[in-house]
């Protein structure tokens, strides 16, 4: 069987990890549009920290997808958050090995509450920086782009003055990185993105065999929460431009627990809510929390942001 994927560590990381649950796998490294042509980084100032758009998403996906269609491929490994809510024609999402850990991560400080007023910390996410912001107001947030052996380069780069990072913890586990932890961010406070610590696994929506093989080592809870968090994500009309957290954890065998984030990117507002439904029909649970964060004004936060984004809304 042959696993696309991008040529970054972590994702050959992910691939390798992926043909060892499958066995008998070829890796086929992808070049695609985001490795070959990164996003600009935002004005100094500005509040679009996030990656892009649903088009700039695919992006990270496109090439990988158009080799399944043409069938150089039989899978497609991607971390679950760089998969836009559409995939290509004919194509679907198979499953997910265990999810690793979903939480965001400080590198570079102690706890958040030890960096000092006005200390520069660096992510590329606007979720994180909107997260942040709503924490600590007086922290100078700074585009930190690359990969995750760049951004720890650039934190240990007296030129850049920044005196903490904060990256998914997941990344660094899959790389062997996890001591460059100094604290691990509350997921109930910093909601995590839809998807986060998840690998998942995309294939021809007419591939039995390549489907049975992904069903057989398929971690249950893992899909079900990476398909109820896309499904709250699409029923917001959420972007890569506007801060959402989308959380779902298994509590039991049978139920699942979905927490959701929305803000706008300055973190001078935002609306939290969270509840419980059925692992059997995860985006069931996504949608219904998707309609109480509706009631609650999210989509108004969304909208807001795009505009602050510089997007506009849909």
């Amino acid at each position: 069987m042959r696993l696309g994927t991008r040529r970054s560590a972590l994702a050959l990381a992910q691939a390798e990890l992926l043909a060892g649950l499958l066995g008998d796998c070829e890796i086929v490294p992808i070049v695609t549009s985001g490795d070959s042509a990164p996003a600009p980084a935002p004005a100094p100032g500005g509040t679009g920290t996030g990656t892009g758009t649903g088009e700039d998403k695919s992006r990270w996906v496109r090439e990988l997808e158009q080799a399944l269609a043409r069938g150089e491929i039989d899978l497609a490994v991607h971390s679950a958050k760089d998969v836009p809510g559409e995939l290509a024609e004919g194509l679907e999402l198979l499953g997910a090995p265990p999810r690793a850990a979903a939480e965001d991560v400080i590198c570079g400080a102690g706890q958040l509450g030890d960096l000092p007023p006005g200390a520069r910390v660096g992510t590329s996410s606007i979720r994180r920086a909107a997260q942040l912001r709503a924490e600590r107001t007086d922290l100078e947030l700074v585009a930190v782009r690359g990969n995750v052996d760049t951004r720890l380069r650039k934190l240990g780069d007296p030129e850049e003055r920044l005196q903490a990072i904060v990256l998914a913890r997941a990344g660094l586990q899959r790389l062997g990185r996890e001591s460059e932890v100094t604290a691990v961010l509350d997921a109930e406070r910093f909601v995590p993105a839809p998807g986060q610590g998840i690998i998942a696994v995309e294939g021809r929506a007419d591939d039995a065999p390549a489907r049975d093989a992904v069903r057989a080592i398929t971690d249950a809870h893992a899909f079900a929460c990476l398909r109820g968090e896309r499904a709250l994500a699409a029923e917001l009309g959420a972007s890569c431009h506007t801060p959402l957290g989308a959380h779902a954890r298994p509590v039991s065998e049978d139920r699942l627990r979905m927490r959701a984030w929305v803000g706008l990117p300055d973190g001078s507002a935002w609306v939290v809510d969270e509840l419980l439904g059925a692992l059997e029909d995860p985006e069931e649970l996504g949608r219904a929390v998707a309609e109480r964060m509706r009631l609650a004004g999210a989509v108004q936060l969304l909208r807001a942001s795009e505009e602050m984004a510089g997007v506009g809304g849909s």
